[in-house]
């Protein structure tokens, strides 16, 4: 497993990230998600991502039972929220958020506290000062943001040098091959800002995993048959046209399409780790398997020739059509 720096953090991220937006009783059980948590850390996984919203609450419950004896080993990640309840402000909201995480977490702190979604009325400054007060109590080390334009994240780490504030060290966003709109202008202000960029959705809920033929039904009991939103957007003619095309390249360098979209988002360096989700011991050993492939400059050049980011790729980044 290779490892890179967090942004301007001191955290050292292992280039694939373990998603557990799956963790819950409606999907995996709290003993399933334990096996793919150990497994993960056993092939060098140290980063989990999570949410406070996950599975109703109960990913961040799953998370913080595989991880208690060994809290040492991993970087938790979770996320909180900013549409306030009536009768709340804003930073008691989440202050009382943090409060719930780390319970469920069963842990003293959080390594990644990231904002889940833009709330457009709130400035910075009334977001950053109750992170702020957090890290200060010493109960998250680095604050970061999902699904913010590049605009905003500038905005917001503006405010925060100029008030001594905490910066957002990290952006979490849409991401995989056909999805590229963060490379026209969040990649820039990562590479030059140092923050670590973590795309989420890396095979488009399994669109880029090969089972899907361009013209063909979803295969049964995939998410595109269960009507799945990302999949859904995802099949559309351009992204078609290009399946098999990306597949038999992959297929001529002896690797999977699942491969060469692990690989494809690690070749740019502005990706701290690929987050992706895994309800099996196996898929999670397959996704760590698709690091090792690092592409040469004329591999990468081939796939872009046919995954260019032109209209049918862009997903603005502040859509409120999905969730992370």
């Amino acid at each position: 497993m290779q490892y890179r720096k967090l942004g301007s953090s001191d955290l050292k991220v292992s280039v694939v990230g373990l998603g557990t937006n799956n963790f819950g009783a409606r999907i995996t059980d709290c003993a399933e998600s334990s096996r793919v948590v150990h497994a993960g850390m056993e092939l060098g996984v140290n980063l989990i991502d999570t949410a406070i919203s996950y599975g109703g609450g109960e990913s961040e419950v799953h998370v913080g039972a595989a991880t208690k004896d060994r809290r040492d080993k991993v970087l938790i990640a979770t996320k909180f929220r900013v549409e306030v309840p009536e009768g709340q402000t804003l930073a008691q909201y989440i202050y009382n958020q943090c409060e719930i995480s780390l319970g469920r977490l069963q842990t003293d702190y959080i390594d990644l506290y990231q904002l889940h979604w833009p709330v457009f009325s709130h400035t910075a400054e009334e977001i950053l000062e109750p992170l702020s007060r957090l890290v200060e109590q010493g109960k998250i080390r680095y604050c970061g943001e999902c699904n913010y334009s590049a605009w905003r994240l500038a905005e917001t780490n503006g405010v925060a040098e100029n008030k001594g504030l905490p910066r957002m060290v990290s952006a979490q966003n849409n991401y995989n091959i056909m999805s590229r709109q963060v490379e026209l202008d969040l990649f820039p202000y990562c590479s030059q800002r140092d923050v670590g960029f973590l795309p989420y959705s890396p095979l488009g809920a399994g669109y880029l995993t090969g089972k899907y033929k361009a013209g063909e039904p979803a295969p049964a009991g995939t998410r595109g048959a269960t009507g799945g939103r990302e999949v859904a957007r995802l099949r559309n003619d351009r992204n078609e046209a290009m399946l098999a095309p990306l597949g038999a390249i992959a297929g001529e360098y002896g690797h999977s399409l699942l491969e060469m979209a692990f690989a494809w988002m690690l070749a740019h360096p502005q990706v701290s780790s690929v987050i992706a989700g895994a309800m099996t011991p196996a898929q999670l050993q397959a996704n760590v398997a698709a690091a090792d492939w690092e592409l040469t400059a004329e591999q990468l050049e081939t796939i872009n020739a046919i995954a260019d980011y032109e209209a049918g790729g862009i997903r603005g980044p502040e859509s409120q059509a999905g969730s992370a």
